[in-house]
């Protein structure tokens, strides 16, 4: 409840209400843009100062290559359960989508994490700037794969414009371009930053959800029609996914804010980094069917209920 009645989380329902009654609601791209682009930096700059402070530790290291792990397991797994359902084509787009991360789904859960008292890293910025990639690549070589062995069909993607495009997305450069300055900086520029990074941040974080609500509410629409195997694994693999990242995060000795990072990390999916790439990779897919799944049903369940349920569980473990 704590959760739902947080003025973030309000402003997202208010903006999903806005979106199914057709309200005429909407923020200019361009602010959408900024606000994107200021929580990224600001999520950088905080973890940037926490490395600072902490050092790189066996702890971090552990965590890090945890995070690539599930980056690569996730994707191959879903592709496995969605081809005895979907097309090639679409399976391994779905795999993509809920093997990379949501920024805005994180940052909303270091903000949940710090309401409810539990620390965490800075490193799980770089955590989830690894998880970006790498679903992206799998599902593009699963897709190649697919072109070359049909009959009608020889084109396939180049790997070196997916990996530039990957590793060279500005989103995630800004992210550890932050990283890397927080970390420089230090504790002075902490206090310098202060205002811009900390004091802001809860109302453009709301703000922007706004801007989500309305999103998912249209996205939502683009489901109509689909098999009911997309429905229930945008609800159903979240779940798993959480519960795959917790069983390790204990097996590892994670500390408890990491280990519901990584679960949130794990559970979500991209409605922004991989739809960009997989409009051009993956043509033969509709891009209602991955955006509507996981900006439509995944990322509000997450938002409204998943953030609590995650740190919940994993309380009970610790």
């Amino acid at each position: 409840m704590n959760n739902f009645l947080d003025p973030a989380i309000l402003f997202f329902v208010f903006g999903a209400f806005a979106g199914a009654v057709k309200s005429n609601l909407e923020i200019p791209q361009p602010i959408a843009r900024f606000l994107s682009l200021y929580l990224l930096m600001a999520l950088g700059l905080k973890g940037g100062f926490a490395l600072h402070k902490s050092g790189f530790t066996l702890e971090i290291g552990l965590a890090l290559g945890l995070a690539v792990f599930l980056a690569i397991i996730i994707p191959l797994m879903g592709y496995i359960v969605l081809r005895s359902k979907l097309n090639n084509y679409d399976a391994a787009a779905i795999a993509a989508t809920y093997g990379s991360v949501s920024a805005v789904t994180f940052i909303t859960a270091t903000q949940a994490l710090d309401q409810y008292g539990i620390a965490f890293g800075g490193h799980m910025a770089a955590a989830m700037a690894l998880m970006e990639s790498p679903a992206i690549i799998l599902a593009i070589l699963l897709a190649n794969k697919a072109r070359t062995s049909a009959t009608n069909s020889t084109q396939s993607t180049s790997m070196s414009k997916i990996f530039h495009e990957s590793f060279t997305d500005g989103a995630q450069l800004l992210l550890l371009g932050s990283m890397m300055v927080g970390l420089v900086s230090g504790d002075s520029g902490q206090k310098i930053m202060a205002p811009f990074s900390i004091d802001l941040f809860k109302g453009m974080l709301a703000f922007f959800l706004l801007d989500m609500g309305l999103m998912a509410a249209k996205n939502f629409e683009g489901l109509k029609g689909k098999p009911p195997i997309t429905l229930l694994y945008a609800i159903g693999a979240p779940l798993v996914h959480a519960s795959i990242a917790l069983a390790l995060c204990k097996l590892l000795g994670l500390p408890l804010g990491d280990t519901i990072l990584l679960m949130v990390l794990a559970a979500s999916a991209s409605y922004i980094a991989v739809p960009a790439v997989l409009r051009h990779a993956l043509p033969e897919v509709n891009p209602a069917l991955y955006m509507g799944m996981s900006l439509g049903i995944t990322f509000p369940f997450n938002i409204i209920l998943g953030i609590p349920l995650y740190a919940y569980i994993a309380g009970l473990t610790y």
